[in-house]
This record gives C-alpha cells, sequence and structure tokens, in this order.
C-alpha cells in the first residue's frame, strides 16, 4: 500500500448522521417560517460547523440564527449520542480490515465528545485511539481549511501528501485537496442522492467510491 496513513471524515464516512442531522434542520426552519428541505440543508450546511455553520444559517434565513436553534440542535445530538445511529454500509468492516500497522485518524467537524461516543458504539474507539480530531477543538481553522488534516497527519507523524483522505462533502473535500493529501469523495452514505458525486468532483476531488468495496478496491492498486 502505497498510502502511509489514512484519515477519515466521520460524519457521513464511518456513521449515518447527515441524513438524520439534516432532516431535523430542515423541519426547525421550516417550522419557524423559513421553508427548508433536508437536500437543501445538506447542499448548504454540511460539513460546517460552529461560526461557520451558525454563518450559514444566518445568510439562508436572511436574518440572525433565531432564538431556540442552537438549543434545539444540541438536544438533538443528545438524542443521536444515547439512542445511536448506524454506521455508513460496509463502514466498521473496512476499518476493522486495514493493516493494524496502518496509522489511521478521524478528521470531523464534530466535536470529540460526539465522536468518541459514537466510535465506542460502533466498536472502532480501539482501532483509532487518541487520533480522533475535531476542527472546533484542535485547530484553529476548520474545514474548509486544510488545518485539521495537517494536525492529524502530524500526529500521526506521517507526510500529508502520503495520506489518504475520505470525506463526503464539498466543504470537507475542499480542505482535504488543499492539504496535499490523495482525496476520496465518499458517496456512500444514504444521504448522498444524484449529483452528489458530480459534486464533489467539482471541487477537485480526486477519486470517487460509491461504496466502501470501491475503497478497498482503489487500496488494493495502490
Amino acid at each position: 500500500m502505497r498510502y502511509e496513513a489514512i484519515l477519515f471524515d466521520f460524519d457521513g464516512v464511518l456513521i449515518e448522521s447527515e441524513a438524520a442531522s439534516n432532516r431535523q434542520i430542515a423541519a426547525y426552519l421550516t417550522g419557524i417560517g423559513h421553508p427548508t428541505t433536508p437536500e437543501q440543508s445538506m447542499a448548504m450546511f454540511m460539513g460546517l460547523a460552529g461560526a461557520d455553520f451558525l454563518g450559514a444559517v444566518s445568510r439562508w434565513i436572511g436574518g440572525p440564527v433565531p432564538p431556540g436553534f442552537t438549543e434545539a440542535r444540541h438536544a438533538e445530538d443528545e438524542r443521536l449520542i444515547a439512542d445511536g445511529l448506524e454506521a455508513v454500509v460496509g463502514a466498521i468492516e473496512f476499518v476493522s480490515g486495514l493493516p493494524p500497522e496502518l496509522p489511521v485518524a478521524v478528521v470531523s467537524s464534530s466535536g470529540t465528545r460526539w465522536l468518541h461516543a459514537h466510535l465506542a458504539r460502533l466498536g472502532l474507539a480501539g482501532r483509532f485511539g487518541r487520533h480522533v480530531y475535531s476542527g472546533r477543538e484542535h485547530v484553529a481553522r476548520g474545514k474548509p481549511a486544510p488545518d485539521l488534516y495537517l494536525h492529524a497527519a502530524a500526529a500521526l507523524g506521517v507526510d500529508i501528501a502520503q495520506a489518504l483522505i475520505l470525506e463526503d462533502s464539498p466543504v470537507g473535500v475542499t480542505g482535504a485537496v488543499a492539504s496535499g493529501a490523495t482525496v476520496v469523495g465518499l458517496c456512500a452514505g444514504s444521504h448522498c442522492g444524484p449529483g452528489h458525486a458530480e459534486r464533489l468532483r467539482a471541487v477537485g476531488v480526486q477519486h470517487v467510491a460509491c461504496d466502501f468495496d470501491a475503497v478497498a478496491a482503489l487500496l488494493s492498486r495502490s
């Protein structure tokens, strides 16, 4: 294998959280008078966090983020942590089947509490260990800046140019490509509808994979 490490985005790559989260966002905004479909929510907000996410919401509704929105998002996250979410099809098998000596890390816009809770439920906490990195906690600039990927590669002790990154969102792909790594746009999650692969190609992804079998095939050719 010519790659020295694999960096995984989390939401929508390892876990089926994008569809659930964007349904909640769309329903909330629609309910307060800003009609929004889950597809529109994913197109505008997927991959963003913190101030970038709230700024995107504000631009969409044409005014300040409404009172109660942040609290509603927090309550939904807590519910999903408690109830759990399914893994993206093939994700657990793919990660578990990687050579144990291959360095891996999670590089996500989500907070580490969310990440560690779901990794433990998926049975993958041990494989990633301490290499679970959040764009809102470990770097000053989150996605779409490349900083998080560079931080993870440095922590793993590998050259980012020798790393493979799996991302599912245009925001994530933008930062991953800018980091200098090889990037796979993964369209395996249930939120990836028609045209999603083209959106990822448009922001510079080098490879597109419809499932983890395609990622494994890419690795076997490397």
